[in-house]
């Protein structure tokens, strides 16, 4: 997440797309992306919900250098508006019901100013990778670490499983885990459509690479009618 080949395109588009205005991040984290579009020259304001991760964010930037408000991104209002809102990292699948992630997309359209764009940076849901009756992908092996995701088709629901332990002693290992909604491309559009904005681009990546049916994620680009 934060090496350069991943972190350098991402605020390299993010900077292009703020077209010179103010840019609001829903669940600004700990500022991996806020702080170096920042010290770009793009005006920030971050929304979230963890106070740890705000806290940690403190390290790095003040209040005055990007403003937080503490709350839910798909309700919680941050003051004026802004040329440019974006969600990165998959975190839009954090909420787990439709309902939320259309509350969020409205919430994003009415801190746009005319003209302005939303961008969500999302995975594709892996099903053709399901095994016939099975609910369950693994998706990395590597040394010390195990990457797997079990699926509810039916609630289009995904906990990816993160399993680490030493090389030497593997019957010593933790586990976490993380509850996601996948999302389809088509959908995230129609909920595009219900918050008021219009499909502009998608990308398989950040540096602009064209979206196939074998992309394992995109950025795509809504913008507000102006």
């Amino acid at each position: 997440m934060f090496a350069p080949v991943v972190l350098g395109p991402t605020v390299d588009m993010l900077a292009v797309l703020a077209a010179g205005g103010r840019a609001l991040e829903l669940a600004v984290g700990t500022g991996r992306v806020a702080v170096p579009l920042a010290e770009r020259g793009v005006p920030v304001t971050g929304i979230e919900l963890s106070p740890a991760m705000v806290a940690r964010l403190r390290t790095k930037a003040d209040e005055a250098t990007i403003p937080v408000v503490l709350g839910d991104m798909a309700t919680a209002v941050a003051p004026g508006e802004f040329s440019l809102v974006y969600l990165v990292y998959n975190t839009i699948s954090n909420l787990l019901t439709q309902a939320e992630q259309v509350a969020c997309f409205r919430n994003a359209a009415r801190h746009l100013s005319p003209g302005g764009r939303f961008v969500v940076e999302l995975w594709v849901p892996q099903l053709r990778a399901l095994p016939p009756g099975q609910s369950a992908t693994v998706w990395a092996v590597e040394p010390g670490y195990l990457g797997l995701d079990t699926y509810d088709v039916l609630l289009q629901r995904v906990v990816s499983h993160h399993v680490r332990f030493s090389e030497d002693d593997a019957v010593h290992a933790s586990l976490t885990r993380s509850p996601h909604r996948y999302v389809w491309p088509a959908e995230l559009d129609l909920m595009a459509q219900l918050a008021g904005l219009d499909p502009e681009t998608r990308h398989a990546d950040w540096v602009g690479s064209p979206f196939t049916a074998d992309s394992p994620s995109h950025v795509s680009v809504y913008r507000r009618p102006s």
